[in-house]
């Protein structure tokens, strides 16, 4: 039985997993930063990679102990070296160089997004490709043509900010915390999703598969607190102009991610669209790609909440990377790529 160690750790989750050729995941740990980041509002780049220095090597211990097995069992190991942060991705390279080394065994690198799509063949158990991959997280918002596992053309992305990002971003701008997804949609449960009409940029241009959701936030911040003047104290907002905003915002969101992935599928005449990333996690979202998917006879993958925020299980994709051979050097890399993580005001990008 072939076992892989799979690391990530691409942003703020430093995350490990061990899993065989089954696809059965015999272990995994997630270390989460959200009470580091917290007070930022956003991910802090430098906070990031060096939290991940202090928990990468405790993670590989108790997941190589939840799965009952040594490093001497291991077949091979894989890590997440693209897209991220710099920062983090190489604390997780270099730890799995290091392994790979010391055991003399495979590396794999993976790419975090493929990985996010991946765990939707986890799901359902069986093969889920070709389809259509909408990824959408702090990060990404992104539209692929998934032939195999391993095999993604882009067909279109976001031109400014994440879906996530802007949830983290606007969730700011309300007062209710980080991280902003899960405190956004509760908020919104109270709220009337049309309460605030705000714009769905690029939604109604069919010839486009790309996503816009910095002139959403701003017309959110126009709303709350009118053009050209400072952000106000959110404290001051009245509680249910925040639950309306909330609700308005998410169906905004919602609209244009929905919108964009049935124009990839009519675009490309597929009938299989599989969705990974936090934001995937959004309880109105995945309401309305079941319900679409049911009026169009779309078959819909979505993974469950333990597999649309980071973690190391998604790694299983290495599985596919060892039985084909395609193995790195000790020479591989990282690929900062397209993350634009959802930053602390003031960070690098935020």
């Amino acid at each position: 039985m072939t076992l892989v160690l799979t690391i990530e750790s691409t942003c703020d989750e430093t995350a490990a997993a061990v899993i065989n050729d089954r696809l059965e995941v015999l272990g995994a740990v997630v270390a989460s930063q959200e009470k580091f980041h917290e007070r930022f509002g956003g991910v802090v780049p430098e906070i990031a990679s060096r939290a991940h220095v202090e928990r990468i090597l405790p993670v590989i211990d108790s997941t190589l102990a939840k799965a009952g097995v040594t490093l001497a069992d291991l077949d091979a190991i894989a890590v997440a070296n693209r897209p991220g942060l710099a920062g983090s991705l190489l604390v997780g390279l270099m730890a799995a160089k290091t392994l790979a080394l010391a055991l003399d065994l495979p590396l794999i690198g993976i790419d975090h997004l493929q990985a996010h799509i991946y765990a939707c063949r986890l799901a359902a158990g069986h093969d889920v490709f070709p389809c259509i991959g909408l990824i959408v997280s702090g990060g990404h918002s992104n539209i692929y043509r998934c032939e195999t596992p391993l095999d993604f053309t882009p067909l279109g992305g976001t031109i400014d900010d994440a879906a996530g990002e802007a949830f983290d971003k606007v969730a700011s701008m309300l007062g209710l915390g980080f991280p902003g997804g899960p405190a956004l949609q509760r908020a919104a449960e109270k709220g009337d999703p049309r309460k605030f009409r705000l714009p769905r940029p690029l939604l109604d241009d069919d010839s486009r598969l790309e996503f816009s959701f910095s002139g959403l936030k701003t017309a959110v911040r126009y709303q709350l607190f009118g053009a050209g003047r400072p952000t106000m104290d959110a404290e001051t907002l009245d509680p249910q102009l925040v639950a309306d905003m909330a609700a308005s915002f998410q169906a905004a969101v919602i609209d244009c991610l929905a919108g964009k992935a049935m124009l990839a599928l009519d675009k490309t005449g597929f009938k299989r669209l599989c969705i990974g990333g936090g934001v995937a996690a959004n309880r109105p979202f995945r309401e309305r790609m079941e319900q679409l998917a049911a009026a169009r006879k779309i078959e819909l993958h979505i993974p469950p909440l333990s597999l649309c925020t980071d973690n190391a299980v998604m790694g299983a994709i290495a599985l596919e990377k060892f039985n084909a051979g395609k193995f790195e050097t000790l020479e591989l890399e990282i690929s900062a790529g397209l993350e634009r993580p959802h930053l602390a005001p003031g960070s690098a990008r935020g």
